[in-house]
């Protein structure tokens, strides 16, 4: 028995019943300006809501015309790296968030040892590029999860070494359109932080000094230990942000955690890891407020215990409840 049917006639639509959403451009540019961009994809939490506009500029002028726009609609401005060390609000972030990451550019002189590194360039990426050349340096540096640019803001570091030990100058622009190229002492740098951190000056590239002349060999297999040695020790299996809060002088603060049994510890989806304590991971559909609650109630713990109150490490975008 054969099966048959009528299939309806559809009708092809009109040329002027047929609407496309209009591409958005930053004026003067061929740069996407983006309205309500889920900013969860790009923090390595995997949480997070919109930005209310979203631009990733891939040239200084782009920069420039993000600048000059926000400032014309008088809108609140965030800037983005790579999202590695940052906690966004689920309600998201009103104004322009402005990414870095497409800011990408390696410049090795093999005269001078010296590198010249865009901002939205992953570390790790450089670390491994440097160890290939035998160029020794980063090699503490292969195991973070941040662009170049984040590193200068927040001097991040491991093993002993951090970005400030390195860096001979940093070019920044600030809102007004002004570049500045700053050194090491302009910066005031201090442990996982430095004066850029909060402002509107934004870092469009860094120069650092290396040792070149080594065997690649061997420094591919210092920067290989150190990256295994960090996998061994910490979680990576999960989406984090790295560690949350900063050492205090005392302990440091996975070893405070740890003691008054908070590893393991879970609201929601957000969970002290269990291999770190300094970690909290996102195991499966957590919300920027669960991770956000467990920041807290260890805070209020190891206060209550050791009397000592944990500075997050971890950049905290936006509004959250703190009941």
């Amino acid at each position: 028995m054969t099966l048959s049917y009528n299939a309806p006639h559809i009708s092809a639509p009109k040329r002027n019943q047929i609407h496309f959403k209009p591409q958005l451009y930053l004026p003067g540019t061929y740069c996407p300006l983006q309205s309500q961009f889920s900013l969860a994809s790009l923090t390595s939490f995997r949480v997070g809501g919109p930005a209310e506009w979203y631009v990733a500029p891939r040239s200084l002028e782009d920069l420039q015309a993000s600048f000059e726009w926000v400032q014309h609609q008088k809108l609140p401005m965030t800037l983005l790296g790579a999202g590695s060390n940052l906690l966004v609000s689920d309600q998201g972030l009103p104004g322009l968030v402005i990414c870095t990451r497409y800011l990408r550019h390696i410049e090795f002189n093999n005269d001078t040892g010296l590198v010249t590194v865009g901002a939205g360039e992953p570390i790790a990426r450089l670390a491994w590029q440097a160890a290939k050349r035998g160029w020794q340096g980063l090699e503490w540096a292969v195991g973070i999860p941040g662009t170049v640019g984040g590193a200068v803001v927040m001097n991040a570091g491991a093993h002993s070494s951090c970005t400030a030990d390195l860096l001979v100058n940093v070019e920044t622009i600030s809102p007004s359109g002004m570049i500045e190229q700053l050194t090491p002492q302009d910066l005031g740098f201090s442990y996982r932080t430095s004066i850029l951190q909060g402002g509107h000056r934004l870092v469009t590239q860094a120069t650092f000094q290396l040792q070149p002349g080594a065997d690649p060999k061997e420094v591919q297999a210092k920067t290989s230990q150190h990256l295994k040695q960090r996998h061994s020790s910490q979680p990576y299996h999960l989406p984090s942000c790295g560690s949350v809060f900063r050492n205090p002088d005392s302990h440091a603060a996975g070893w405070l955690i740890e003691q008054i049994g908070l590893k393991g510890y879970q609201i929601g989806g957000a969970q002290v890891a269990q291999r770190h304590a300094n970690f909290i991971l996102n195991c499966g559909g957590a919300q920027a407020n669960d991770i956000f609650q467990v920041i807290r109630h260890v805070q209020q713990q190891v206060e209550h215990h050791w009397s000592v109150w944990l500075e997050p490490e971890v950049r905290i975008l936006g509004e959250f409840q703190l009941g």
